[in-house]
Formats: C-alpha cells, sequence, structure tokens
C-alpha cells in the first residue's frame, strides 16, 4: 500500500485542517496516511479533535509555528526529515505556505519520489511588503520546479498562481477543489434554527447576519463594521464568529460606529454579539439568514461553502477564489472591494427580502453539494496520486 505523509502548517480551527484530515481518513485502504502539523497558535482553537473524530493517524510537531523562526524552522525541517526515514513515505503532500516551504524541502532532501503542494491561500498581495512578497515568490518558484504537481484549489487560484504570479510551470498546475462533509450542515436544520434564535431571543423578522473567521487585518472586519453603519434598515443582529489579534481594533471600530456590542455571555440584544470560536458551526448557521465575508484575499473560503450547504444566502467581497465558490446572483450577492455602498444596498436587499433569500438559499445546496463534497475530494486526489506514482 502506498503512503502519504501529510504536512499541515498547524492544526488550528480552519479550512485546510478539515481538508487535511477528511483526505487522511477517506483515502484509505488505497493509501496509508500520517498527517503532521504544528500546534495551534494562542488565541486560535485546537482542531485535533477534527482528526480523533475521523480516526486519523497523526502527530503534532511543536517547532512548528505560524512565526518565521531559524531556530524552530530548522528543528521542524529537521523532524520532517526523520519521520520522512522512518515513516517512508512514496508521497510527501504538503498544504498551506510554511508547511509547504519546510516539507518540501525535506522531501527533497531526503529524494521521496513524489511530492506534491495544495495552495489553500496565497500571500502574493494583501499581506507583506515588496521585497518580502519578492522573496516568497522566489522561494515557491523554486519549490514548484521540484515539486511533482501542484494543487490550486479553484481556477481563480490557479489563473493566479499560473498567470498572473507565474509561481507554478502551467504543466505541474493541477485544480482539486476543496471538498467537505456537508450532510452536517442539513442534518436536524430546523430543529438547530429554533433552538440557537431562541438562545439569543431573536424574533421571527430579526435577521442574523453572521461572519465567520479568525480577526486578523486580511479578512478585513473594519470593514463589515462600515457597512453595518451603512444600513438602511435595523431588524437586524450581527455575529462576529472567530477571535484574534485584531480583536482590539474590530471592538474599538464598533464603538467608533456606533454600534453596541457584547460577548455571548453577557449578551442583551445588543446590535453585535462577539461569539468567539465556535467549534461546531453546523448548529450556528441554521439560525443565520445571511452570512458575510469582507476579506482582502481569499484562496477558497470555506465559511461561505458550508453557508451554501447549510441553505443560508452569503455577501461577499469578489476576491481570490470567492467566485468559483459563490454564483453571484443565484447563490449570494459579490460586491468590488470597496464598493462600501453596493455592499450595504445589497445587504440591506437580503434583510428586507426574505422570499430572495430563501431563492439564494435553496440554490445554494444544490450548488454545494453538486461541487464541494468530500467524496468527490477523495476521487480526486486518488487519481492525481496514482498519475503521480
Amino acid at each position: 500500500m502506498p503512503k502519504v505523509l501529510r504536512v499541515l502548517n498547524r492544526f488550528n480551527l480552519g479550512g485546510p485542517v478539515y481538508n487535511a484530515c477528511y483526505l487522511s481518513a477517506d483515502l484509505s485502504p488505497d493509501f496509508e496516511t500520517l498527517l503532521v502539523g504544528g500546534p495551534p497558535e494562542e488565541g486560535e482553537l485546537s482542531a485535533a479533535y477534527i482528526a480523533d473524530d475521523l480516526g486519523v493517524n497523526y502527530s503534532v510537531i511543536p517547532s512548528m509555528k505560524r512565526a518565521i523562526s531559524l531556530k524552530n524552522d530548522r528543528q521542524a525541517y529537521l523532524e520532517i526529515r526523520q519521520l520522512i526515514r522512518t515513516f517512508e513515505p512514496d508521497i510527501v503532500h504538503t498544504h498551506a505556505s510554511k508547511a509547504g516551504l519546510i516539507g518540501r524541502l525535506a522531501a527533497i532532501k531526503e529524494g521521496v519520489p513524489v511530492i506534491l503542494h495544495t495552495f489553500h491561500g496565497h500571500v502574493f498581495h494583501s499581506y507583506f511588503g515588496a521585497l518580502k512578497t519578492g522573496l516568497f515568490k522566489q522561494l515557491e518558484r523554486f519549490l514548484a520546479r521540484k515539486s511533482s504537481a501542484v494543487v490550486t484549489i479553484s481556477k481563480h487560484q490557479r489563473y493566479e498562481l499560473v498567470e498572473q504570479f507565474k509561481i507554478i510551470p502551467p504543466s505541474k498546475a493541477r485544480i482539486v477543489p476543496l471538498g467537505f462533509d456537508l450532510t452536517r450542515f442539513q442534518k436536524d436544520h430546523g430543529v438547530r434554527r429554533i433552538d440557537f434564535r431562541k438562545r439569543f431571543n431573536l424574533q421571527e423578522d430579526t435577521v442574523a447576519i453572521g461572519i465567520v473567521g479568525r480577526f486578523a487585518p486580511i479578512k478585513n472586519h473594519t470593514f463589515f463594521v462600515d457597512i453595518l453603519s451603512q444600513l438602511q434598515h435595523d431588524n437586524w443582529i450581527a455575529f462576529f464568529v472567530g477571535d484574534g489579534d485584531e480583536r482590539p481594533v474590530i471592538e474599538e471600530h464598533l464603538r467608533n460606529r456606533g454600534i453596541s456590542f457584547a460577548k455571548k455571555e453577557s449578551y442583551a440584544g445588543e446590535q453585535v454579539c462577539m461569539l468567539s470560536w465556535v467549534t461546531n458551526v453546523a448548529l450556528l448557521l441554521p439560525g443565520l439568514d445571511v452570512v458575510a465575508l469582507t476579506s482582502h484575499n481569499e484562496g477558497t473560503p470555506v465559511s461561505l461553502i458550508e453557508a451554501q450547504a447549510a441553505a443560508v444566502p452569503v455577501i461577499s467581497t469578489k476576491v481570490g477564489g470567492v467566485e468559483d465558490v459563490v454564483l453571484d446572483g443565484e447563490t449570494g450577492l459579490l460586491f468590488a472591494p470597496n464598493d462600501l455602498n453596493g455592499y450595504a444596498e445589497g445587504l440591506d436587499k437580503l434583510i428586507s427580502a426574505p422570499s430572495f433569500r430563501s431563492k439564494l438559499g435553496a440554490a445554494g445546496v444544490t450548488h454545494a453539494f453538486n461541487h464541494f463534497t468530500r467524496e468527490r475530494l477523495a476521487k480526486d486526489m486518488i487519481s492525481l496520486y496514482k498519475e503521480l506514482i
């Protein structure tokens, strides 16, 4: 049986961990997999429970951390090299940037037959200055040349990485969209909606808007606050699902815009509820009426896939791979990144039109289940592995 060593940045709650864990579980019995990655950072929720629930064989590398550190990164590199020697994989498959650098360098050094990398997002704009971005581009070009193939998770991302930034040689680029267990977003949908809305004492005509993701500058939560301050309707409440270093900035921006907010423990009808991390968003999404995203850049936004699977219409900035996930005007509404007035008008339209929300939500379910299931992901990846071997 061929062996796969799968390397993650870290076991923090998010799309890459779900994706890697589903692959590790669903490729059996065709492939034996060992999943490794770093621990979550302070303020992040551990996602190791996902691997536990799926029965995935995994190991945590303490030295694999988000921040660049010659000492830690060298130690992680040496530990992965040792794992390669003991596990003897036929394939090393890395996911996201830090794992892609350290894991592929270790695999190259140890002479692994097949080296594969998945870009879940990229840092070639909206993250760093010109000098650091240029360095990352050169590193990724070198690693792409040394890789057997490189996976992009959307057509738009492939265009960026092959044509726009010229990171991947066209012959090595493969498109494999993400896949998830979407059935959990349909289970007990009506009961979960009632439970969530009772918990927060929401009236039937109150429109619950959710924004899901870590509080980081790239997610642009302050723009979402600006949008809320522009709304013409007042029968809404917004739930901020997540946490991170940007939280004080977001809270200060809410105060400056005159928007009341509270933590879930002290919520008493404020306009915004800070929910922090939610381990099982399948319990949350049925209670929402709209899911929003305001990022500067995205690979494939998992929160929008999950929302559509739960029959919740979405509204988003038109960035990265968003257009590969959302059908504009059919399953959600998309706007240019700086279009404050257009976005606010679109959200007002969703707030005021329940039948329109229902139409978008129903179409979203069909779209998500047609394109983003874990079964489809496993089938695509098994085909690619066998081709490369």
